[in-house]
């Protein structure tokens, strides 16, 4: 079984045992892979602010009209599970506890102030319309040198057939915000405008991210965690090797780049917090282990 339908089925099993009845993404049409409402596909229900952020957001998350559910409905949604595992450390106070899961810091650095979904940090707004989306990212205090953990949430779509674009040629006309970057300069050109690469990792919009956040944290300000979610089989295989190729050029220039996959993290998680967080800790192993 491929790994996109691997991931597919074993979320739709997930919702069937709960007694979800899953519609189609155009409702009545379509595979049945999306809950009837946003809530159902969720550990708790969006907060406020979190909401606001994906209604502010360009990636059309939790809009709905009357023919189709919202993107985040879907039960392989990236988005939705990366609600589903950072959402609650917000809501309860704790940042510092998934930080460190995370491996940013360690739990005695109390520098995580809050979580921002669907954060945007713009290149150079007169050449880009839109700036990137990147999913979850811890804002710390403004005391501290490292300024923002950002999380680029991967799950069913890294394994999809439908492929990813390159980079755009217009990034690389940005002569400047290279210079101390060379080595994903070289990786950059490589992939532009197609990419022909890499099958399972997306390093064009890894490296706008970068690009992103350098521009306003300078390369010591921040650091990102591709957060994957892995598989058996050759599938799996090729999408680790191509983790470890943009970790290597990326680390290559003093960025602060690493990867955890989402069993990893949850399995320490579980290891730490299942006394005191039962219920949590008991949704997201079932859902995502």
């Amino acid at each position: 079984m491929k790994a996109h339908e691997y991931i597919l089925s074993k979320q739709i099993t997930w919702a069937l045992n709960q007694g979800i009845t899953l519609v189609g993404s155009k409702g009545r049409r379509g595979r049945s892979a999306y809950t009837p409402t946003l809530d159902q596909n969720l550990f708790e229900p969006l907060e406020q602010e979190v909401r606001e952020s994906f209604e502010h957001g360009d990636g059309n998350e939790i809009n709905v009209n009357p023919d189709s559910p919202a993107k985040m409905q879907a039960v392989h949604s990236s988005s939705a599970m990366g609600v589903n595992i950072f959402q609650y450390w917000q809501k309860i106070g704790r940042l510092p506890e998934i930080a460190a899961a995370c491996g940013f810091c360690r739990k005695v650095d109390k520098i995580s102030q809050k979580i921002v979904f669907e954060d945007k940090y713009p290149i150079d707004e007169k050449r880009f319309r839109f700036a990137p989306n990147i999913d979850v990212v811890i804002h710390n205090s403004d005391s501290v040198k490292v300024r923002r953990f950002a999380v680029e949430c991967k799950f069913s779509e890294a394994y999809s057939s439908h492929g990813h674009s390159g980079l755009k040629e217009e990034y690389l006309k940005l002569n400047s915000i290279w210079d101390d970057v060379p080595h994903l300069h070289s990786l950059a050109k490589s992939i532009c405008p197609d990419d022909k690469k890499f099958l399972h990792l997306h390093p064009a919009q890894l490296i706008k991210h970068i690009l992103g956040l350098k521009a306003h944290f300078g390369k010591e300000g921040f650091r990102l965690l591709y957060f994957w979610y892995d598989v058996l089989g050759e599938e799996g295989a090729i999408h680790k090797k191509e983790i470890s190729i943009f970790a290597k050029e990326a680390n290559a220039d003093g960025i602060k780049f690493h990867a955890r996959s989402v069993q990893e993290l949850i399995v320490a998680l579980s290891n730490e917090y299942r006394s005191n967080h039962p219920e949590y800790i008991q949704y997201i192993s079932e859902r995502y282990l």
